[in-house]
C-alpha cells in the first residue's frame, strides 16, 4: 500500500510544479515604463522694461515754479555781481539779471567741482533799490574803484558789480566799502544769495531729509531778523507753503506758522 501511494506522489509531483510555474507566470505583474515627462512648453519671455531714468535735477517747487518758471529761459544780464571767498561755505556765487529782475544764481560749495544753479527773480522793492543804487552811483560814466582805502578786507571776501548798457560795460570789484551806494549794492546782493541758497537748501531736506528742517527753519529765523534777506515778504509765499507741509516735523511747521506772522506784521 505504501508503495502505491509513494509512486502516486512521485507521478502527481511534476505535474504540480508545472501548474504551479503556470500560475506564477499568469500573475506576475509587469511593471509598466513610466511615460515620458513632456516637456514643458516654450512660455514667451516678457518685454524687456526700460529701467527708469534717474533723474539729478531737484524737483521743482509748486509755490515758487509759476513765479520763476520763465526767469532762466530769455533774459539778457545787464546786472552781474560775483563774490569769491574760498574757505566759506559757499565760496563762489554769481548772480545776473535783467532790467525786469529776471536771471540767475549759480553757487559752489567750498572744495567742490559741482556748481549749482536756480532760475532767479529780483522782488520789485529789491529790483528798485538796485536800480537806484546803480543810478546814484552814476555806474557807467564814473571812475571810482568804492573800495575802502583804509583796510583791506579781502579775508571776508572780494565782490564784483558789473553793469551792462547800451553797448558799454563797467566793472568794480571792492572788498569793503564806505560809499553808500555801492555798500547796498554788496549788502542786497548778498541777502538775495543767502535767500535763494537757503531756498536750495530748504527744498532738498524737504525732500530728502526732513529732519534737517528745523534748523534752517531757525537759519532763516536769523537771516530775517538781522536784515540779511533782501525783501522778506518776498519768501513769505515759500515760508507759508512749508508751514502747511504735513511731511516736515510739527516744530518746523509751527516755526514756519510764526515766521509767517511775523512777516505779514511787518509787511503791513
Amino acid at each position: 500500500m505504501k508503495k502505491v501511494l509513494i509512486i502516486a506522489l512521485i507521478v502527481a509531483i511534476p505535474s504540480l510544479i508545472e501548474a504551479q510555474h503556470h500560475k506564477t507566470a499568469t500573475t506576475k505583474k509587469t511593471t509598466a515604463k513610466p511615460a515620458a515627462t513632456p516637456a514643458p512648453s516654450p512660455e514667451a519671455s516678457p518685454d524687456p522694461v526700460a529701467p527708469a531714468i534717474k533723474k539729478n535735477g531737484r524737483p521743482a517747487d509748486d509755490s515758487t515754479t509759476n513765479s520763476v518758471a520763465t526767469a532762466s529761459t530769455k533774459y539778457k544780464p545787464v546786472y552781474v555781481y560775483t563774490f569769491e571767498r574760498p574757505g566759506f561755505e559757499y565760496s563762489s556765487i554769481r548772480i545776473e539779471h535783467d532790467e525786469d529782475g529776471r536771471g540767475r544764481i549759480w553757487f559752489k560749495r567750498d572744495k567742490e567741482t559741482e556748481t549749482y544753479d536756480d532760475p532767479l527773480e529780483l522782488s520789485p522793492a529789491t529790483l528798485t533799490a538796485v536800480r537806484k543804487a546803480f543810478a546814484d552811483l552814476n555806474f557807467l560814466d564814473s571812475t571810482e574803484t568804492y573800495q575802502y582805502s583804509a583796510h583791506d578786507y579781502s579775508n571776508m571776501g572780494n565782490l564784483t558789480i558789473t553793469l551792462n548798457r547800451g553797448g558799454r560795460t563797467r566793472t568794480a570789484k571792492f572788498n569793503w566799502t564806505e560809499v553808500k551806494p555801492a555798500k547796498l549794492l554788496m549788502d542786497t546782493y548778498r541777502a538775495v544769495g543767502n535767500e535763494a541758497i537757503w531756498k536750495f537748501e530748504m527744498t532738498l531736506a524737504r525732500e530728502n531729509q526732513p529732519l534737517l528742517t528745523p534748523g534752517l527753519a531757525d537759519a532763516i529765523d536769523d537771516l530775517i531778523r538781522r536784515g540779511d534777506i533782501s525783501d522778506p515778504p518776498h519768501i513769505l509765499p515759500y515760508i507759508t507753503d512749508l508751514s502747511n507741509d504735513e511731511r516736515l516735523p510739527l516744530i518746523a511747521r509751527n516755526h514756519f506758522k510764526r515766521l509767517v506772522g511775523q512777516i505779514t506784521k511787518v509787511k503791513k
